[in-house]
């Protein structure tokens, strides 16, 4: 915990309270209310948490009024241009990035477990042909508990280790096959040869009936995709995996309830959102009317993949992003999909009107990420299960992280209860 640097004076009703104060590393300062119950005998009030801090953390610092992303200290546009993902887990697990060989005895760990108990086979099996990936992929890592009973206990570290590398390693395989399942298609195994993100990319599109060769720019650009996305701080989904940690739950519980909680469109479908909406403007003659339609404060339009609600500025994400988009746009060539004619010719537009600029209102990580993915060949529905894969790390950094700390407590919000006050209970014959 950090050191109390002054303390805050709160009155109520005459009687006067002093709550200690600390100093983060960097943001503001933090007021400490947990004494405040029961000295005063009141809660605050704060729907959503977003002005309260329910823990302390080392991992990931966030300014989103500077446009700023920290992982461990180091700026993300760095650690997605110099470093990758595999790399960049390392550091968000253990605090330093790695000697060359401490990298190299990391990705040979992950590597050898990227394959899947076979028994789970029949386990994807048993959803309708049609289900969502993300439904599956909810379905299958709650249940990697029951195929993995040697890490399980929370208590022992070994145990925290192996699920920790376990949950990594395997969640590629995981959301390919949720999604070769979707599509009908034969699972395809990881091979060990392949690099993380190009082992990813030729599990979802390779077939038995032929070779597939990964390009190599365009696994580039999923392993960017994976390195941007890997943490972002006390977000909605890291929450929830830190509240069903707080119960003891065990770690593939919790990574699950993050994926459940990340499938919400107002948190991890944004960039399916975005590219659906690309989709209903439809051709670039039409953008004019969907920019007058985002200004107007009374039509309930929004311009999906601009703006964040973190980053006043810019998400420093972005810019990383646009680069690996242009890389496979040019690559793959957009001359016949009228969907990246109209993202190219949309973020021109914003770009240049006046109105966005005023507002900040800049591309988004998800605008250009869903610009990529719709290029590579996934459909949307695999958007966010490529999220979830990605941030699986930031997931564990901050369970592990969690449950290291002496200060770890069962998460118990409280309310402002606006129910009816206590009555007696009346007969039916007499209501």
């Amino acid at each position: 915990m950090a050191e109390t640097t002054k303390t805050a004076k709160l009155t109520i009703d005459g009687n006067s309270y002093d709550l200690a104060m600390y100093a983060p590393t960097d943001g503001p300062e933090v007021i400490d209310i947990r004494k405040l119950y029961a000295q005063a005998g009141v809660f605050t009030y704060d729907p959503g948490f977003t002005s309260t801090a329910a823990c302390d953390s080392t991992i990931t610092y966030i300014d989103g009024e500077a446009g700023v992303l920290l992982h461990r200290g180091y700026p993300i546009d760095q650690l997605a241009k110099q470093s990758h993902y595999l790399e960049v887990c390392y550091l968000l697990l253990y605090g330093e990035l790695p000697s060359a060989a401490q990298l190299e005895e990391f990705e040979t760990l992950v590597t050898r477990h990227t394959m899947i108990h076979e028994q789970m086979h029949n386990f994807f099996r048993g959803f309708r042909r049609d289900a969502h990936p993300m439904a599956t992929m909810v379905g299958v890592v709650g249940a990697m508990s029951a195929f993995y009973h040697d890490s399980t206990d929370i208590n022992d570290e070994h145990q925290r280790e192996v699920a920790s590398i376990r949950l990594i390693a395997k969640m590629p395989t995981i959301a390919a096959m949720a999604y070769k399942y979707s599509i009908g298609q034969p699972f395809v195994y990881p091979r060990n040869d392949l690099d993380y993100a190009s082992n990813f990319l030729r599990m979802c599109f390779s077939v038995p009936a032929e070779e597939y060769e990964v390009n190599p720019i365009l696994a580039r650009a999923m392993d960017r995709i994976f390195t941007l996305h890997a943490d972002h701080e006390q977000n909605a989904s890291t929450s929830t995996v830190r509240l069903a940690s707080s119960s003891g739950a065990n770690p593939f519980a919790c990574i699950a309830a993050g994926i459940a909680c990340l499938w919400g469109p107002a948190h991890g479908g944004a960039n399916q959102a975005c590219l659906e909406m690309l989709r209903e403007i439809g051709t670039p003659d039409r953008i004019p009317e969907f920019i007058e339609r985002a200004k107007d404060k009374n039509d309930p339009f929004r311009l999906m993949g601009f703006g964040h609600r973190v980053y006043k500025n810019f998400d420093p994400r972005a810019k990383v992003m646009k680069e690996s988009a242009d890389e496979v746009l040019e690559l793959l060539g957009i001359e016949n999909n009228p969907t990246l004619q109209v993202a190219k010719e949309l973020e021109r537009v914003a770009l240049e009107d006046p109105y966005f600029a005023e507002k900040k209102l800049y591309p988004n990580v998800d605008f250009y990420s869903g610009i990529i993915l719709d290029a590579m060949g996934f459909p949307t529905s695999m958007f966010t299960p490529i999220f979830a894969l990605a941030r699986t790390v930031g997931w564990v950094s901050q369970w592990k992280e969690q449950l290291a700390d002496p200060q770890l407590k069962i998460g118990r919000p409280r309310q402002l209860y606006l129910g009816a006050a206590a009555r007696n209970y009346v007969d039916i014959e007499t209501r």
